[in-house]
């Protein structure tokens, strides 16, 4: 069930990237050992990841493009949690397996669903995947991307109370020739304990994907906080805004041990939409 804002979550309802820092510190120090050994087996210490090269945006400041990155500039993208509402068969429902899942607008529910569409600002995100192995300078052509991300009011298709019959806000594509996959979507909402985020899955091909096996890298995009400010001033995100007072990048459960390779360079207005750009390095 969706909860206000307000409402206190029970300890045995709290997710596992919700349980706060002391759950987190020992994966957290874990992970921060895993990417320091492989600094120091390749004779090299990362410095930043790859994300999308625009000087006009703060997160672009540290991140080079997909065809200029050296490989010490080069860090694959962090493993996140793919959450309580997955989608892929690993909690319950696999709409992988669906057909309709291959697409690239997800603002609709497809297939024997309800059939409903998710409001509120639009954004399409472009997600570029690269090979890691070459120095960010190579695309994945031939891979598959799985997104899926809340509503504006913080529900997910398939598992929240009200639009578990919907399968919206989910979507899987191939990379093309440039190894971009992009989608047309709504700009998601903020919900209690967690920064405004899209999940993604990426697979080695289309049929992996839409089998639900083998997946190479699970994650999640970040949005920037002065996009989140004005969009959730607008209509429909009211309990968003709450939600984000209560929150920072430094804090969150997923973002907090660094997001250099997860914060999106986004563009546009509420009037004419956004655009979010990410390259993911795998």
């Amino acid at each position: 069930m969706r909860r206000h804002h307000d409402d206190e979550v029970p300890e045995d309802e709290i997710h596992k990237h919700d349980r706060g820092l002391s759950y987190d510190l020992p994966v957290l120090a874990r992970r921060r050992m895993i990417r320091l050994m492989a600094g120091v087996g390749a004779g090299l210490v990362p410095l930043v990841g790859c994300s999308a090269d625009d000087t006009s945006s703060p997160s672009a400041s540290a991140a080079g493009s997909a065809g200029s990155a050296s490989s010490a500039e080069c860090v694959t993208v962090p493993e996140e949690t793919a959450g309580p509402y997955p989608g892929d068969g690993s909690n319950g429902v696999n709409v992988l397996k669906e057909s309709g899942v291959v697409r690239g607008d997800i603002t609709r529910s497809f297939g024997d669903s309800a059939g409903g569409t998710a409001e509120g600002v639009p954004l399409t995100f472009t997600l570029t995947v690269v090979d890691a192995a070459s120095g960010c300078g190579t695309p994945k052509r031939g891979a598959a991307v799985y997104v899926w991300h809340c509503d504006r009011e913080g529900g997910y298709s398939l598992y929240t109370e009200g639009v578990a019959d919907e399968n919206y806000l989910r979507g899987v594509q191939e990379t093309d020739e440039r190894g971009e996959v992009t989608f047309t979507s709504v700009f998601p909402g903020c919900y209690p304990g967690r920064w405004p985020h899209i999940h993604f899955e990426v697979y080695g091909s289309l049929a992996d994907a839409t089998t639900a096996t083998a997946i190479t890298s699970t994650s999640q995009l970040a949005l920037p906080k002065d996009v989140c400010d004005t969009v959730y001033a607008t209509q429909g995100y009211e309990s968003s805004v709450d939600n984000l007072d209560r929150l920072s990048l430094e804090s969150d459960s997923v973002f907090r041990d660094g997001h250099d390779q997860q914060l999106a360079v986004v563009k546009g207005s509420v009037t004419e939409g956004y655009t979010a750009t990410l390259t993911i390095a795998v």
